[in-house]
């Protein structure tokens, strides 16, 4: 008789909440179903695609479930328009149009959509971004949590910045334009009623005029990201795999707003992997770090600049670590799934 050591079956496997986190295992999703279905290309995973043929123009498209739709500093409508913007800028491209798609819960108040619509609206005029076109589409009780929305933004490059994933390079200085943790732990105080909310609100902010500040430095911008999903952790990380490179960063320097601090405490959370909505990062030339830090400054979205840390010259490929308050160093892993599901 044959004996055979049994082996785990997969009929079974579902997708999970963490899947849609933008960490380890958002990755295994898009690498082992998301991408062989559509022949998707190899290389990073940029936040917002060149268009085929067109080289100077830039593609993005999001899609927001947040829950709750109104939270401090923002709700679903301005987290829309700011994280469709900010992924065209991450590419260096100036937001020349977006498209809104509604999916609506039956039953969902008029008076909520109304706010939703026009708290979108506003957004879009003082970012100077028009919404050109668009599609509703209502659904039954329970389809949905009242409203998601899907946005895809048209930008364009207009300078020498050309950012990329890839092309962050030994010795490059780590920018960071704000403080962390404020969206995530902003959204999770206001869904669970913890009190925070009353000392925090989002970020959500655009940022396309922080990157065009930084444009005259071109060549030198070689990487700019927004950490949302998976936050600092999951973009640093991404970052290092992408262009092969080994990235440490200072916890002294990162700017943890003591509230984010405090509810990360309380609940057990690295502010490293909560969600941002108003701030990114930026590998830069050693040469070029003071101005670009200074140019940063000059504006209100980046007027809490710090320098974080850098690239080293050899290390583990890959590898992210983290130099810690009392001089030791650990590293700094992709998170595995968002600890704090539909924040964006």
């Amino acid at each position: 008789m044959t004996m055979e050591c049994p082996t785990p079956r997969h009929e079974d496997e579902l997708v999970l909440l963490g899947h849609g986190a933008g960490g380890r295992l958002t990755e295994e999703l898009l690498d082992a179903v998301v991408l062989p279905a559509l022949e998707g290309q190899n290389g990073p995973l940029e936040d917002a695609a060149l268009l085929p043929g067109h080289p100077d123009l830039v593609v993005s498209t999001d899609s927001f479930v947040v829950s709750p739709l109104f939270f401090p500093g923002g709700d679903i409508g301005s987290l829309a328009v700011h994280g469709t913007i900010n992924d065209l800028a991450m590419r260096g491209a100036w937001p020349l149009a977006l498209s809104v798609a509604l999916i609506v819960e039956e039953g969902l108040p008029l008076s909520e959509l109304r706010s939703v619509l026009a708290s979108l609206g506003k957004s879009a005029r003082n970012a100077e971004v028009p919404v050109i076109t668009g599609d509703t589409k209502v659904v039954g009780r329970g389809a949905v949590d009242k409203v998601f929305i899907n946005t895809t933004g048209i930008g364009q490059r207009r300078s020498m910045l050309h950012p990329s994933a890839a092309l962050a390079r030994p010795g490059d200085a780590i920018l960071l334009s704000g403080p962390i943790g404020l969206h995530g732990t902003t959204v999770l105080s206001t869904r669970e009623g913890l009190g925070f909310e009353s000392e925090i609100a989002s970020d959500s902010r655009p940022l396309h005029r922080l990157v065009r500040a930084l444009a005259p430095l071109g060549e030198h911008i070689h990487t700019l990201r927004d950490p949302t999903r998976g936050g600092l952790a999951a973009s640093l990380n991404e970052i290092a795999r992408d262009s092969s490179v080994a990235v440490e960063i200072d916890e002294i320097a990162l700017p943890v707003p003591d509230a984010v601090a405090s509810a990360c405490d309380l609940l057990g959370l690295d502010p490293l992997i909560v969600a941002n909505e108003g701030c990114l990062i930026a590998f830069v030339s050693p040469s070029t770090a003071d101005e670009a830090l200074a140019t940063m400054r000059t504006l209100p979205e980046g007027r809490g600049a710090v320098r974080i840390g850098e690239v080293l010259p050899q290390g583990p490929s890959g590898r992210v670590t983290l130099r810690t308050l009392v001089g030791a160093r650990r590293v700094v892993d992709m998170p595995l799934g968002e600890q704090l599901p539909r924040i964006c």
